[in-house]
């Protein structure tokens, strides 16, 4: 038998365990399923099974709902809050890509800027100061 990993995106629960941690009636998570408020996973045989996000984006909508907040806005809180999600685990990949490719370049890089273009400086030994000035004026048709 092979180990699940359950973590909070994982559907586990009923509609009735659910729509009870979450302080609701079945009948409206049936409703905000419908309308695409709080989608549920569905099993092989069609029925829901929700997460513990979505028992914590139920609850959300529980007190967004008693402040006024109208349903369309909170759909909007709730894709804004999964593109955040989304865009941190995002930021994680990259920043460890990131560091792995430090780790397995020996050195640091330099480069410069000169009138050859950019060009890597070896070791990060300094560029020899050029006394030639470049001027650039909009429009001019150079450069």
């Amino acid at each position: 038998m092979t180990e699940r990993r359950v973590d909070a995106d994982t559907p586990v629960f009923a509609i009735a365990v659910a729509a009870e941690l979450a302080g609701m009636h079945p009948q409206t998570l049936r409703q905000y399923d419908r309308i695409g408020l709080v989608v549920p996973g569905r099993t092989s045989g069609g029925s829901r099974r929700y997460s513990r996000r979505n028992i914590e984006q139920l609850r959300e909508v529980a007190q967004l709902s008693s402040e006024g907040v109208s349903l369309p806005a909170i759909a909007r809180v709730l894709d804004l809050e999964d593109e955040n999600r989304m865009l941190q685990r995002r930021v994680l990949e990259l920043d460890a890509a990131l560091r792995a490719e430090r780790e397995n370049r020996p050195g640091v890089r330099v480069f410069a800027a000169g009138s050859a273009g950019v060009i890597p400086m070896p070791g990060g030994r300094r560029l020899r100061r050029s006394t030639d000035v470049v001027l650039w004026r909009p429009g001019s048709g150079r450069g």
